[in-house]
């Protein structure tokens, strides 16, 4: 499905059900063709409603089978490419078309709206409605707008009209109601009848919606005065600006209708304030909007405002190359955030069912067990009154027997006296021979753990020997090692006794050996350079070796 078919779905969905003799969801061929070829006009093609003659071989259709066609026949010649312009025009084409087939559906009583503004909320609530299929007829399929949807238009209807939403407590139902609206019921709710006798309030409410048409429809980012540096003449002038994704358009005034000129928008262009040199402060808040070598410079009443353009300016050109315009496609965000929360919803209800469920059959479970221990309570008192006779009539039969058993026992006395006997006897033989065996056992028992005791032992005071042997060589050794230090520091005293001494000899020999060569060397020298006689004075003034040169 291209994306012009998308956005018009919900329109030509109206028309479909303007075309219908009853409920039932088919239409004739015959009102279809008349239906396709308008469409197909709008989009430059024809002769494709022939095409419904050979459909299905049904002389109707559903709505399902009818956008089916749609898809294949006419609007597949329509490429996915189609700038933003071009799409919003077709929809506006067709909208109009469909709108001109069902609108006296809508066709109110009491003139509250126009037939202008009505086909405008007719365009707002085809975009933001959604299409649904009936759960008991496949057949039949509806447009409804979410409430939450609804509200969004009665707040900026109530703002623009500069009523306080908080106040409207008669629209709180919606925010708890699931169920959709259609266009008649959206309509229902935009009559604020509770105002008709202010003065010029329809008036307000047509101005008020039509604004609100050219923001979600027109897809209006942002309209104002700005000022515009000309190109002949380099001076600012105020027009009024519209900005859309694909354009910004600029009037005279807001209420011209003739265009002063329009700066087509696409990803090549970027938005830059401008910065006045040497920290001046500028009459005229400034930006430019560049693209390649074309830059336009454009200037706001205010800083603030100059934000607000620059930030509406960066989302258009972010929009300027996609197929679907800025309110467009934050009604599908808008949508799918609520399928996510309904299907979060749905899951949460399934596992409560599910947890419901199990709460149900663990009821059920806890009854049946209930029972069936009242009953097994019930059979347990019969058991015990029959049991209770019974242990009458087995008392009875005991006396009898114990009677019978009295004249046995003095026969058998001395047989059982002498078993029990020998019984105890062999009894207390077996456990005088267990404790025996027992007794065996842990004397083994202890004799091998006294032996591994007195091995341990043994390696204990070997270990101990060891040890004390160990620490006496190393004692012995300690003395040997302070007593050797001992005399290594006489030793060491005495080297630097020595070494003082050979020191204070070193400063006498040096002194008299340099008073030696300076006498030997002063005849030979004495007509020598003034450089050669301060080395020589250098090198016998210094601790190194003099070596004399003794001249031939």
């Amino acid at each position: 499905m291209t994306t012009l078919l998308k956005n018009v779905t919900n329109s030509i969905w109206h028309a479909f059900r303007a075309l219908q003799q009853d409920c039932s969801g088919f239409v004739g061929k015959s009102k279809l063709k008349v239906l396709t070829a308008n469409i197909a006009t709008l989009l430059d093609l024809y002769g494709v409603e022939r095409g419904l003659d050979h459909y299905r071989s049904t002389p109707t259709l559903n709505f399902d089978h009818y956008l089916y066609y749609l898809s294949q026949e006419v609007f597949c010649s329509m490429s996915n490419e189609l700038p933003l312009s071009a799409v919003r025009n077709y929809e506006s084409k067709i909208d109009e078309v469909c709108w001109l087939v069902c609108h006296k559906d809508f066709q109110l009583k009491d003139a509250y709206f126009t037939e202008e503004v009505t086909y405008q909320l007719f365009r707002i609530f085809c975009m933001m409605a959604d299409l649904y299929n009936d759960e008991l007829d496949d057949n039949l399929f509806t447009v409804k707008i979410h409430p939450s949807e609804a509200l969004i238009v009665v707040k900026q209807l109530l703002n623009s009209l500069g009523l306080d939403y908080n106040n409207e407590e008669k629209y709180d139902y919606l925010k708890k109601w699931d169920d959709g609206l259609d266009f008649g019921e959206f309509l229902a709710i935009l009559r604020f009848k509770d105002f008709d006798k202010l003065n010029d309030y329809v008036a307000s409410i047509c101005e008020a919606i039509r604004d609100i048409y050219q923001t979600l429809i027109m897809d209006v980012i942002k309209k104002g005065y700005l000022f515009r540096r000309g190109y002949v003449l380099p001076t600012f002038r105020e027009y009024f600006f519209v900005l859309q994704p694909c354009e910004l358009t600029y009037y005279k005034h807001h209420t011209d209708r003739e265009v002063c000129g329009t700066i087509a928008l696409d990803s090549k262009f970027t938005v830059k304030p401008f910065i006045p040199s040497s920290g001046k402060t500028e009459r005229i808040p400034k930006f430019t909007l560049i693209s390649g070598d074309r830059a336009y410079e454009l200037g706001a009443h205010d800083h603030k405002t100059r934000l607000q353009w620059i930030s509406a300016l960066q989302l258009a050109i972010t929009y300027s190359t996609g197929r679907e315009g800025f309110q467009r496609d934050t009604v599908n965000r808008r949508k799918q955030q609520r399928e996510l929360e309904l299907r979060k919803r749905q899951e949460e209800e399934r596992l409560r069912s599910i947890h419901l469920k199990q709460l149900e059959e663990t009821n059920v479970q806890l009854e049946q067990e209930k029972l069936a221990r009242l009953a097994a309570e019930s059979q347990a008192r019969q058991y015990e009154a029959v049991a209770r006779e019974d242990s009458r009539r087995v008392a009875e039969l005991e006396d009898v027997k114990l009677c019978l058993e009295r004249m046995l026992e003095d026969e058998i006395q001395a047989k059982r006296d002498e078993e029990i006997v020998r019984a105890l006897q062999a009894r207390v033989l077996a456990e005088e021979w267990e404790k025996r065996e027992e007794l065996e056992q842990l004397q083994s028992e202890q004799k091998a753990l006294l032996e591994l005791e007195r091995q341990k032992r043994i390696e204990f005071e070997h270990m101990q020997q060891e040890n004390e042997k160990r620490f006496k060589e190393a004692e012995q050794k300690l003395r040997q090692l302070e007593e050797e230090r001992k005399k290594l520091d006489r030793e060491l005293n005495m080297a630097r006794q020595k070494i003082q001494l050979s020191e204070d000899n070193k400063g006498i020999v040096e002194a008299k050996l340099q008073k030696f060569v300076l006498q030997a060397i002063a005849p030979t020298y004495r007509k020598a350079p003034d450089f050669m006689i301060r080395r020589t004075q250098s090198f016998v003034a210094s601790d190194r070796p003099v070596i004399v040169a003794v001249p031939r």
